[in-house]
């Protein structure tokens, strides 16, 4: 009798118990990256030589964008805009240092991308990558805008203009909030310019 008693018992207090915790859907839901214990910080080294013109990049750590900051040489003209999107994407293919890998930070940049500068009839400022926008991986392409958005790429109007080396226009890009937080599934819509 006491045995049936603590059975029922038991089985009064298993749908309360049931309704803790979170319940599952057939929904998928995008909520980012999986927790990291990556610092996502790396220091810049203070025993680079002088004379070294300080850049920033966008590299990628727990599913987000970070900005590192990196000191490049830039030879002839600094003000050119092809010449400082060239050092970018160096940096940007460049494998993160051994300080920035125990940081967490890598790249998705393709090692062969190429940029150059615009074609007879772009925009001013326009930067033509070695492939086509559309075509890099979506995490690379989010890395690129952001990186040139923020420098003297940037066409003057928030947007960095890129095309690639087809006969297709370039179109304008802006760095959001969503790329610089979800990079692998943010939108990255290109608005065409004339």
């Amino acid at each position: 009798m006491r045995t049936a008693a603590v059975a029922l018992a038991l089985l009064g207090a298993f749908p309360a118990l049931s309704g803790c915790g979170i319940r599952g859907t057939a929904v998928p839901v995008d909520a980012g990256g999986a927790p990291s214990r990556a610092s996502c910080v790396a220091h810049p080294d203070r025993s680079l030589p002088a004379g070294l013109a300080t850049v920033t990049v966008q590299l990628t750590c727990a599913s987000q964008l970070v900005p590192v900051t990196r000191q490049v040489s830039l030879p002839d003209k600094p003000g050119d805009t092809v010449v400082v999107a060239r050092a970018l994407l160096d940096e940007l293919r460049r494998t993160p240092s051994a300080r920035e890998t125990e940081a967490g930070l890598t790249t998705a940049v393709p090692q062969r991308l190429t940029v150059s500068g615009p074609r007879s009839g772009d925009p001013s400022g326009t930067l033509r990558l070695g492939r086509e926008p559309d075509e890099l991986p979506q995490v690379a392409l989010a890395q690129l805008v952001c990186t040139y958005e923020s420098t003297a790429a940037a066409d003057g109007r928030g947007t960095v203009v890129l095309g690639g080396p087809g006969e297709a226009r370039p179109k304008s890009y802006a760095c959001t909030e969503g790329m610089r937080t979800h990079p692998d599934t943010a939108e990255i819509p290109g608005s065409a310019v004339t």
